[in-house]
């Protein structure tokens, strides 16, 4: 990746996208310097974060780690309660993006067969087919996936990680990009199975989704009021502006970012602290480690950067780590929470000067 953009491959098909995109850039990136001509990435960032917005209010938090998430080919556990329009969300990015979306309702009667399909057998030819289950898609929403048992939960295991489904030995690719955004209800614990350690670390962000602010709200009640059909709303008001063979050229620009070795050994000293850490009973796993690194870089890349500063890891740490460590059950007596914690860790690794 470089400042120059000739040297860029063209990610936005739409040509008509950038007489869209507003002089300012959205409150989760920086402003660009002044004569600097903005990136491909960056202008790709700030085309799909204004199409969002034209339906989808606010939550910005959100739509950044979902984004980052989407281009370092991780996934996303979202922790909200319900009505906060997640599916929305879902959808809205999808046209964005001209992918394909799916959802999965799981309850506790969900058999891992509804989740990646099964062989169903056909009368013409007396053999078995499979029917490819709605996790064939390309961004899935698994909606309260905490509600079903452990072995539907590890149906999403190898898929998640593999990118491919395995029934009766035989393996079926998905297709590219696959970002899975998963929820669980924080109020209700009841008839709810906890998701296993194995499972959270497959996730490379934890969300923590608050209700809107008194604004945002307010826009909600105006904008969703009008019993207007959604699928009406994102046909004539959200454009599509990329492809998924761009996001996949997209994907590997944001590979391309430079970390420094003193950023590769910050990202390690916070990842160790955790597991020396006194309140701390379970630390974060190597695989912590990958996802600051590749969230990082996916991060300068939507700032215009083609090299990655601490600044970036610090706004990503949280999300990174509070669903891979476990505190102590004197520290949960106490009433700490794990992104308190955490913050108190992280003040404590020196900052390297870049």
């Amino acid at each position: 990746m470089s400042d120059d953009p000739s040297n860029e491959p063209d990610i936005i098909l739409d040509p008509s996208v950038s007489e869209a995109l507003n002089p300012q850039p959205p409150a989760a990136a920086p402003a660009p310097s002044p004569g600097r001509e903005k990136s491909s990435i960056e202008k790709l960032y700030e085309a799909i974060t204004r199409e969002v917005a034209k339906v989808y209010v606010g939550q910005e938090e959100l739509v950044l780690s979902t984004l980052v998430a989407l281009f370092s080919g991780g996934h996303v556990l979202i922790e909200s309660v319900p009505g906060l329009g997640k599916t929305l969300f879902v959808r809205t990015l999808g046209k964005v993006l001209g992918c394909d979306f799916g959802r999965i309702q799981f309850t506790a009667d969900l058999m891992p067969s509804d989740v990646t399909g099964a062989p169903i057998f056909n009368m013409k030819t007396q053999e078995f087919d499979f029917r490819p289950g709605p996790v064939f898609t390309q961004l899935l929403l698994a909606d309260e996936i905490n509600r079903s048992p452990a072995k539907t939960h590890a149906a999403l295991l190898e898929i998640m990680q593999e990118r491919r489904v395995t029934v009766e030995n035989t393996t079926h690719k998905l297709p590219p990009p696959f970002l899975v955004m998963a929820t669980q209800n924080p109020v209700e614990s009841e008839g709810t199975y906890n998701l296993p350690e194995a499972q959270l670390d497959r996730f490379m962000f934890k969300v923590m989704v608050d209700y809107p602010t008194v604004d945002e709200e307010a826009r909600v009640l105006r904008e969703h009021s009008q019993q207007i059909e959604i699928d009406k709303r994102l046909e004539e008001e959200v454009r599509t502006i990329t492809s998924p063979d761009q996001l996949v050229k997209a994907t590997r620009l944001c590979g391309q970012v430079r970390v420094e070795e003193k950023l590769i050994n910050y990202i390690n000293q916070i990842v160790r602290q955790t597991r020396e850490w006194p309140t701390i009973h379970l630390g974060a796993s190597p695989r912590a480690g990958i996802a600051l690194v590749q969230g990082a870089r996916t991060l300068a890349a939507f700032s215009g950067r083609d090299y990655a500063i601490p600044d970036d890891v610090q706004e990503i740490v949280l999300p990174a780590l509070r669903h891979r460590v476990f505190l102590t059950a004197e520290a949960e007596v106490e009433g700490r929470e794990v992104d308190q914690v955490l913050s108190e860790l992280i003040r404590t690794v020196e900052v390297p000067r870049m």
